[in-house]
Formats: C-alpha cells, structure tokens, sequence
C-alpha cells in the first residue's frame, strides 16, 4: 500500500489472502501465522456466538443451572423396544453384543414445555428417556467400574422425538439416519436432579402419558445395558466431559404425536416432563 494508507502489522491483506490461495498447499500453517495477529491479541467474533443450552437444576440443596456439551443417546436399550421396531433382543447378558450410539445436537434441546412438529416428517413419534448428566470430565482411558458412577452430576427425563418415516426410510437402505434423530427441537427435557436424591435407579419406573392415555411404562432394571456400562462403553469412543447427557432409550409403546397432544413424562413421582407438540412453523 503507497503513502494512502497504512496496514497494521499482523493484518492479513487481501492482497496476502489472494496470495495463501494462488499457492495452495505450498503455504504452510505457519507461514499464514506470520501474516495473522498475535495470538494473545484479542479477536472478534465475526458472527454472533450461539447462545449457551442449559438445563434447571431443581434439587432440594442444589438450584441452577447445568450447560449441556454434547448429547449421547442409545440405541435398543429395551428388549420389549428392541422387539417392537422388528429387531433381534439378547436373552442374557452374554448375547448383548455392544451397544449402538447416536448423537443430537444441544441446542436440540426444549425446556419450555412447547416443541414443534417438524417439517419433513408426517409420522412423528414419542420415545420417554431416562437422562443422564455428568458433572465431571472422565479420565482418558476406558473407565474402570469405581469411577463410573462419580461421574454422574443428576438425573432428568426426556422426549427423544423422532421422525419416524425418515428414520425407517434410510435404514432400509442402509443410510445414516440422522434426518429422522437429530432436529430443531427433537430433544424436550425435565429438570435434573442431582444424583443422591434419585437414589437407586433399578427400582424407579419410567412412564409416560398422551392425553392422559398411558403410552410407554417400564421399570429401569429391565435397561440391557445400565449406567455404568453405557459409561464404560462410551469411554471407548469418546472423550467424556462435564455437561454431557446420555439418553437411555425407551421402553415399547412408541407411537404417533399429533399437533396439539400433550405429553406428561415421569420417572415415578421424582421427575415429572410436560410437553406440548404445537403446530409447525
């Protein structure tokens, strides 16, 4: 630039930036360092940042807030589920085989009460969840079974919401279904509770109602794989973190949801969802 105007040092000029892409893979990381600002100089954000996910914590000596990282959901956790969605169920421990993991994305998740039918679907189903929130980041490796449960901050419900007709579309041919799991809004949640005042977990009873009508109801021992071993087998795939959630699955009696139908989670009288589907936007 002549006597005009003058560059900053450290600001990559357009003329540097038609440069880094004239040469291609021959311009190294480091030689567009040299043209960057210092890394401990302060850079903005050149779009807005998305706002944090948190969920309530409403316990009886804890209250506030618990920001969600990431969410892991399972796959076929309820023999009775498994069987209903036309898929092979273990009859003992040693025919389990391995769990199968999916994810949603956090900001999938509604704690309003109020998430909307979604577009591309016209088959929209309910699946009531045990969620599972961890309050601590897990050391690298595969988890031992001492510290599998330190980890775990609380407990919630959840809607896992899914888009039926997209889902059993591509599993037919044998694509990712991902368009019929993870969308605007597929992830309703309860508050949490911490951890001591859930207790137990074999003994407590997942259910849930539609307008009223019983729909989905099962005990949580009868889980195939239960908490810790979703954490240990988790911790062989992924680096598990503080603010994470893992959805256990649901037992039968998924079905439709319609505009207008009201849902009420509970995991006996501990934790209570309500959900309203409202009409597409």
């Amino acid at each position: 630039v002549s006597g005009v105007m003058r560059i900053p040092a450290g600001v990559v000029t357009l003329t540097a930036a038609a440069r880094i892409v004239e040469r291609g893979p021959r311009y190294n990381v480091d030689q567009f360092r040299r043209h960057s600002p210092p890394m401990n100089a302060p850079a903005p954000d050149l779009i807005p940042p998305p706002a944090p996910t948190r969920v309530p914590v409403c316990g009886k000596r804890v209250t506030g807030h618990f920001p969600v990282r990431r969410i892991y959901c399972v796959g076929r956790n309820f023999a009775d589920h498994a069987r209903e969605m036309g898929a092979s169920a273990p009859v003992s421990k040693a025919e389990r085989g391995t769990p199968v993991f999916f994810l949603k994305p956090a900001d999938a998740l509604v704690t309003d009460g109020v998430a909307a039918y979604p577009p591309g679907t016209r088959d929209l189903h309910h699946e009531i969840e045990l969620v599972v929130a961890l309050g601590r980041d897990a050391p690298s490796g595969v988890l031992d079974p001492a510290q599998r449960e330190a980890l775990v901050f609380g407990y919630g419900i959840g809607l896992d919401l899914t888009r039926r007709d997209l889902q059993t579309a591509a599993k037919a041919k044998g694509l990712p279904w991902d368009t019929g799991k993870s969308f605007d809004q597929s992830a309703p949640i309860s508050v949490l509770l911490p951890a001591n005042e859930v207790g137990a977990l074999t003994s407590r009873t997942l259910s849930l109602r539609v307008n009223g009508a019983l729909r989905q109801e099962s005990r949580l021992d009868q889980l195939i794989w239960d908490v810790p071993e979703i954490l240990n087998a988790l911790s062989k795939l992924y680096a598990l973190r503080a603010g994470d959630l893992i959805s256990m699955r649901t037992p039968a009696g998924v079905a439709a949801l319609q505009p207008g139908d009201v849902c009420e989670g509970r995991l006996d009288d501990l934790l209570r969802l309500d959900c309203r589907i409202a009409p597409q936007r």
